[in-house]
């Protein structure tokens, strides 16, 4: 199907609206996908990083109590 102008893209043939709003949907879908993957990848890190240097922590307590005992 061609159109003459662009006002008759827009429109569709009258479906523009359904057409426009689907676009519409599935680009709001997929920008909110990037947004809250993104967000749960930085709060895996920041868990990753408070593990590590909890158990960091453990384990530099531990190797002091060892060196107490001496």
């Amino acid at each position: 199907m061609q159109f003459s102008n662009f006002a008759e893209f827009i429109a569709m043939d009258g479906h523009g609206f359904y057409v426009w709003l689907s676009y519409g949907f599935t680009f709001v879908i997929f920008v909110l996908l990037a947004l809250f993957s993104n967000a749960k990848h930085h709060a895996t890190l920041t868990q990753i990083k408070r593990r590590y240097n909890r158990e960091k922590k453990l384990r530099q307590a531990a190797l002091e109590q060892n060196q107490d005992k001496r």
